[in-house]
């Protein structure tokens, strides 16, 4: 970035309106609403949205959806479309950004990241054309967006990696672009110390943009939304936020939570310096033709990914 590095929040007052996208696929378009309350109290409206990747709970299709897969859907571009309530998949499922659209009586945003981080890239700023935002944020709730690759813990390093591969495409498209994780080790793969370790790593590559506390309003909000929308991850976040500590078993006693304070905060940082320094498998598939090849790419490194998971397990039935 040139010149004077800004803080996140003070980014996100200077806007027109910020486009918030939940980058992990599943409920993350719920972990938005943090970063969405965070625009808010400077003044600043926010677009919310994810991707057309829901848990095999929700869709046991192995990977995410394809636009021409979905209904209720405005499509923009190959990788993008503008969500209303209806907003399903195959067999009538629906998608979280739909149930979002119709709790908060607006539309939302679907990424579908099969065409890959250059179509991706592509796909937001034309939404964000259509929608007049000037600001996108790229919320992980976890922080495995950040990982490097040989944690434990990881299980779905996938859309992370590809969404935030996006990022310089679509800064260099004229749109700022934040990195954002909300809920630290609450989706139970990166342990809370392993997501503050990486963090760490940014600010020391002068990547940075501070973090933030959310507001009464919007732990309202995020309550309303755990309510209606499947998500684990960020009903752990808000329990963070609301002072909760200690260990929770998740996805049905596979994986294990710690609560901590910082799993209430929302910690910005800057993509192109996360890219450099901690997010090695972002950085692996920044130049991956399309979804099946940044899997490719993540594979031939020895990792397995929530595609590999999926697909064995429509296998085993």
């Amino acid at each position: 970035m040139d010149g004077e590095v800004l803080p996140a929040p003070d980014v996100l007052r200077g806007a027109r309106r910020a486009l918030c996208i939940g980058i992990g696929g599943g409920g993350d378009v719920v972990g938005t609403l943090a970063a969405a309350g965070i625009a808010a109290a400077g003044g600043t409206e926010s677009v919310l949205g994810g991707l057309t990747w829901e848990r095999r709970p929700v869709d046991p299709l192995p990977g995410p959806r394809r636009l021409d897969e979905v209904t209720g859907v405005r499509v923009l571009h190959e990788a993008v479309a503008i969500a209303g309530p209806d907003a399903s998949g195959p067999g009538g499922f629906r998608f979280a950004e739909g149930r979002m659209a119709e709790l908060l009586g607006a539309p939302t945003v679907l990424v579908d990241p099969n065409p890959g981080p250059s179509a991706i890239a592509a796909g937001l700023a034309v939404a964000c054309r259509e929608l007049r935002c000037d600001v996108v944020v790229l919320l992980d709730v976890g922080g495995d967006v950040l990982a490097h690759g040989d944690e434990a813990g990881l299980g779905s390093p996938l859309a992370d990696a590809v969404m935030l591969a996006a990022a310089p495409a679509l800064a260099a498209s004229g749109v700022a672009v934040l990195g954002a994780v909300f809920g630290s080790g609450c989706d139970g793969e990166l342990r809370p110390d392993e997501v503050s370790a990486r963090l760490e790593e940014v600010a020391a590559a002068g990547g940075a943009l501070g973090d933030a506390a959310l507001d009464d309003a919007t732990l309202d909000r995020l309550a309303e939304a755990v309510a209606v929308v499947p998500t684990e991850a960020s009903a752990m976040a808000l329990r963070c936020a609301r002072g909760k500590t200690g260990k929770v078993p998740i996805r049905d006693g596979r994986r294990t939570v710690r609560l901590t304070p910082a799993g209430g905060r929302v910690f910005f940082f800057d993509c192109e310096a996360a890219l450099r320094s901690t997010s090695r498998l972002a950085a692996a598939v920044r130049d991956a033709r399309d979804l099946a090849d940044a899997q490719r790419i993540l594979e031939a490194m020895g990792l397995r990914t929530e595609l590999t998971y999926e697909r064995e397990a429509a296998v085993a039935g």
